[in-house]
């Protein structure tokens, strides 16, 4: 998610003010003459201009909460001398909301986060929870057995847990060049 104002930003005169005592500022006043005047800098730096978007009372608060992309989902890749482990946190996500699939070495994790939403609420003062469908999509490391057999998904206090088998491989082979 993006913040579409840049108003929060800093110039760089605002950043030297706030970081350098009195004398060094002095010291960059000094130096500008070397600096391109305002009016040029402006106009090199000059972006077109984009929908700013207001905060208001109902409860817009300026990010984009477009719903283009699915959330994120956090995890961790490890492995072991014989397996490879996933670990995502699933905090509040059923396992019927959960959707676990590979193919070709590639592992998709996907599913729906509900919030139990109040029907109720007039008014959010704080949002940062992300609820609705997210998705992680990994390449694995290593190469593992994808056979139900060698397979195994826990979901235990609000951690999935998936771990594979590697696939045992040999220890290249030296070709001696004649």
């Amino acid at each position: 998610m993006a913040r579409k104002t840049n108003d929060d930003m800093l110039m760089e005169d605002e950043l030297a003010a706030a970081f350098l005592d009195d004398s060094a500022a002095t010291m960059l006043d000094a130096d500008e003459s070397m600096l391109p005047a305002p009016e040029e800098e402006e106009e090199e730096l000059a972006e077109p201009e984009e929908e700013t978007v207001e905060p208001s009372d109902e409860g817009d608060d300026g990010w984009d909460t477009s719903d283009d992309f699915p959330g994120q989902l956090a995890v961790d890749v490890y492995e072991t001398a014989d397996k490879l482990v996933i670990k995502a946190r699933t905090a509040g996500i059923k396992k019927s909301d959960l959707n676990v699939s590979i193919h070709d070495s590639i592992l998709t994790i996907s599913g729906v986060l509900s919030g139990g939403e109040d029907d109720q609420t007039t008014r959010w003062h704080i949002q940062e929870c992300y609820w609705g469908e997210f998705s992680r999509t990994i390449a694995l490391p290593v190469q593992v057995r994808e056979d139900e057999n060698s397979v195994k998904a826990e979901l235990r206090d609000g951690v999935l847990t998936i771990t594979f088998e590697k696939e045992k491989t040999e220890e290249p082979k030296i070709i001696t060049i004649d």
